[in-house]
């Protein structure tokens, strides 16, 4: 009989490559066909005591702890998710990443770090994947060797195996958690200044047409989540998403997802298919998850007929390539356009570009909002309204920087105003002239320093939800 060590890398390589066995005798035991008969909670009560059974048969000495342990890994391997389940419930993970059996690393705060979890062997791996993938809907095996789903949590999944993965089956699991950050949490964070948040507030109840760009995990589509927070419950949004992530609160919110080939190679639906859809289904705000294609023509076509107040995602390295990229998706449209006509199509599409960027302490910053004005001399005219500066680092090596207003006041900023809901205490008394409206007040920054945390975090304006 054999003694499998507690706590020891070798006990725990033994204990997984049982629970592996274990899990492979149920999976041959158990008839699923008749158990649909049975509810959850029945089939799970039936799993637990044939695994307990199993468990109690094994040649090998186990512990009470670490049958115990067996059996509760026996059922994530069979309902959760099998040796990552306690990453995928623990709210300080942001991302999972599965190099291979035998190498686990999570992000936690920004900063990516080694787990000692294992698979017990490529098979192992190849079995979880195949499960979360079957979970989804979707398919990956040799002719389909990758995979970009959404699991029933939320999270997004993207799987890649051999021949394309040349070091073995690679995951990559995003975790949105359960608590929906706020656009006063981005100010506590140290993302923005206070009126920053408040100017992106006004932008969005304004119905400015916003684009969100940076680089892969800056945060943009956690921006774009909480600036959608602030869109009128009267208005129809549609939203547009290869893997759904945005998850917007007002009562009329109809989402739409983009769908793969067949095994024909046939049904393939784009979010250029959902864009031309989008604008017969009378939206008042289309929000496309992330523009990367040939759809972006759809887009702007949006922005410049109507639909005011429409919001997109770029991945770009600065606010002016943003635009760059915009115009080589247009190319990619397949619509032969002079560059002065459709830099002059973005400009009259696109009014504010918000770059986010991460810093190397995996921090996230918003370095820029600008707004577009126009053309000058066939080049974008861009004017910064906030930005970041980075001054140097800590002793601890922490980026050091501070957000600045530039002076500059929107064109925009008579839309702005008229969008603010009007302050009846701030009007004047009869015969007087009237005051600086709140977005005057609020723009009116002559570069004044605007430090994180210097202005108290609050609730930016906004309707009750």
């Amino acid at each position: 009989m054999v003694t499998v060590a507690d706590g020891s890398s070798a006990g725990n390589t033994d204990l997984i490559r049982l629970k592996t066995e274990l899990h492979r005798q149920i999976i041959d035991l158990v008839d699923f066909s008749r158990a649909e008969a049975l509810t959850e909670a029945e089939l799970r009560a039936q799993l637990k005591a044939l695994a307990e059974y199993l468990c109690a048969r094994q040649p090998v000495t186990l512990s009470e702890t670490q049958r115990e342990r067996l059996v509760l890994e026996l059922m994530d391997e069979i309902y959760g998710f099998g040796p990552i389940e306690s990453l995928m419930v623990d709210p300080a993970v942001s991302d999972i990443l599965i190099n291979g059996p035998d190498r686990v690393l999570v992000e936690r705060r920004g900063v990516l770090e080694e787990t000692g979890i294992r698979f017990a062997d490529s098979q192992h791996l190849m079995q979880f994947i195949h499960r979360l993938v079957g979970r989804a809907g979707r398919r990956i095996d040799e002719s389909s060797p990758m995979v970009d789903a959404r699991l029933p949590d939320g999270s997004r999944f993207n799987a890649i195996i051999p021949p394309l993965s040349l070091g073995g089956a690679t995951v990559s699991i995003r975790r949105f958690g359960n608590q929906r950050i706020q656009m006063e949490n981005l100010v506590q964070f140290g993302t923005m200044a206070p009126t920053m948040a408040d100017f992106l507030v006004l932008a969005v109840q304004g119905r400015m047409n916003v684009i969100v760009s940076g680089g892969t995990g800056a945060g943009k589509t956690t921006l774009l989540n909480c600036m959608s927070r602030y869109i009128s419950d009267s208005q129809r949004v549609v939203t547009i998403e290869e893997t759904a992530e945005l998850n917007l609160q007002q009562r009329d919110v109809v989402s739409l997802e983009t769908r793969l080939p067949n095994l024909e190679g046939r049904g393939a639906v784009t979010q250029r298919d959902l864009l031309r859809n989008a604008l017969r289904m009378r939206p008042d705000r289309i929000i496309v998850g992330e523009a990367r294609g040939s759809e972006v023509l759809e887009m702007l076509q949006a922005m410049n007929t109507g639909h005011d107040g429409s919001m997109s995602t770029v991945h770009a390295n600065d606010a002016r390539e943003t635009l760059d990229r915009l115009e080589l998706m247009i190319a990619l449209a397949g619509v032969e356009l002079p560059s002065r006509i459709a830099r002059q199509y973005i400009c009259n599409a696109v009014d504010i570009v918000i770059h986010v960027t991460r810093l190397h302490t995996g921090e996230r910053r918003v370095t820029r909002i600008s707004e577009v004005s126009g053309l000058k001399d066939g080049e974008w005219r861009m004017d910064d309204i906030f930005v970041y500066r980075l001054s140097g680092e800590s002793r601890g090596g922490r980026p050091v920087g501070a957000f600045y207003a530039t002076g500059y006041q929107p064109v925009a900023l008579r839309r702005l105003a008229s969008a603010m809901p009007r302050d009846e205490s701030s009007q004047p008394p009869p015969g007087q002239p009237p005051r600086a409206g709140h977005a005057e007040r609020l723009l009116q920054h002559r570069a004044r320093f605007c430090r994180p945390g210097s202005a108290p975090a609050r609730r930016p304006h906004s309707q009750p939800r």
